[in-house]
């Protein structure tokens, strides 16, 4: 099962937050948002396919996300948890913690937006760079 969230870059983003990474619908981008990847996304988690929400609401699924930024691709493993909520209308937030809001969509994840390649980073830094994440879960 898989689903895909298409971004956009921005001249602030800055991915130096070590527990979480996020993308958001929103177009703006404020220095202070160092965990964001990008922003104008396709979705925020409320905006995710029914079947994909049950899904990560198992318990002790395996999350994988991968992050495309051609020519760059990452993977990072999480974990699905019954408690999510899925519910935030923006935003995306993957956290290497166990702490869940409404925005969480994987906990006890491998890596943070401090993690991607800085190369990849840069290439975001052009708001006509797109991204893709696709959300699998096994």
């Amino acid at each position: 099962m898989e689903e895909e969230v298409i971004f956009w870059g921005h001249p602030n983003v800055r991915c130096l937050h070590h527990t979480t990474l996020e993308i958001t619908t929103e177009q703006n981008l404020t220095p202070n948002g160092d965990c964001i990847v990008g922003v104008s996304a396709s979705k925020g988690c409320r905006q995710l396919h029914p079947s994909i929400k049950r899904s990560l609401r198992k318990e002790n699924g395996i999350v994988r996300l991968t992050i495309i930024v051609e020519p760059y691709s990452v993977d990072i493993l999480g974990e699905s948890n019954s408690k999510l909520i899925l519910s935030h209308q923006h935003d995306i937030v993957v956290r290497k913690s166990n702490y869940i809001d409404g925005r969480t969509l994987a906990i006890n994840c491998d890596q943070a937006s401090l993690d991607l390649p800085r190369a990849m980073i840069r290439n975001l830094k052009d708001s006509t760079t797109k991204g893709l994440m696709k959300i699998t879960i096994e």
